[in-house]
């Protein structure tokens, strides 16, 4: 085992720029074209990709590959803590049965990959897959068992890429907190990172739900709240700023949808955005007229 290797592959926690290079090195011990590493939710598939196999991988995402091939699924539903390839999870006739074979992967000339998953607390899905040319043939158990002695140093990164998103969502609320703000920090699909500690004085105005998820008990401001999460990518984001009344209608306060941009290369972000409470008495808080923009 290559000790520089497991080295950069813990690099890659802290300096996820770096990704491509090491897939490249495994990529090299497979005798692949090139690795590709992705996250995914029922919401969001996040990838980094070996220099060669980005044009691939953009055609992959484009026509939904990752939700039409039976490979992952199975991969998945192995829960093998190895790497595994075609012959692990499917038959001869299974594979040229396989649209994604048969339409996409071996008209690329490819055909041919080790594969492993790993779970970690902030992603429902892992995947690393290296990627061989068919001609060359499957990807051979003395290779398998190599990668399979770097396998546990993967998924100890991806664990520690995604502590340190908690700890970023964490550092975010508590940031907030320190400016006077009540904040809580949110994923992609509205689930609730961090809160601060101010975030108790919202009980009027905010409902907890089951799955650390939250609702706003003005119906009306809970439809915005759900519009800006759902457009929080969005350039144009909608409506990001938006009245709130808490139970009784008595009192006003404005939310603020803030998005947060993280680095474009990591792929084990998840923090999307805070959602911040202001009263309407308070100085820094917009007039209610400028909350429709």
């Amino acid at each position: 085992m290559n000790p520089e290797l497991v080295d950069r592959i813990y690099e890659c926690s802290f300096v996820p720029e770096l990704w491509p290079r090491v897939l490249d090195e495994l990529a090299q011990i497979a005798d692949a074209v090139g690795g590709v590493l992705l996250t995914a939710n029922t919401k969001v598939l996040k990838w980094v990709a070996s220099p060669r196999l980005r044009c691939v991988m953009e055609m992959y995402v484009r026509d939904d590959w990752f939700v039409r091939e039976q490979r992952v699924s199975r991969l998945f539903a192995a829960r093998h803590a190895g790497f595994l390839t075609e012959y692990d999870l499917s038959t001869d006739e299974e594979l040229d049965a396989d649209p994604f074979y048969r339409d996409f992967s071996r008209r690329g000339g490819g055909g041919w990959s080790a594969a492993t998953a790993v779970t970690v607390p902030t992603a429902d899905m892992i995947f690393l897959t290296l990627e061989r040319q068919y001609v060359r043939g499957p990807v051979e158990r003395a290779i398998v068992h190599q990668l399979d002695g770097l396998r546990p140093h993967l998924a100890r990164s991806a664990l520690m890429s995604a502590r340190l998103q908690l700890e970023r969502a964490r550092m975010a609320s508590e940031t907030l907190a320190a400016l006077g703000l009540p904040a809580l920090v949110l994923d992609e699909r509205g689930k609730v990172l961090a809160a601060n500690s101010l975030a108790d004085s919202l009980r009027d105005y905010v409902r907890w739900r089951a799955l650390d998820r939250l609702s706003l008990r003005d119906k009306a401001a809970d439809r915005f709240l759900r519009d800006a999460i759902a457009a929080i990518d969005m350039v144009a984001g909608g409506l990001r700023s938006f009245p709130v009344r808490d139970a009784d209608a008595e009192t006003t306060m404005v939310a603020h949808v803030i998005p947060i941009r993280l680095s474009a290369c990591d792929i084990f972000a998840r923090c999307a955005s805070a959602l911040v409470l202001t009263p309407v008495t308070a100085p820094q808080a917009p007039p209610l007229a400028a909350c429709r923009t």
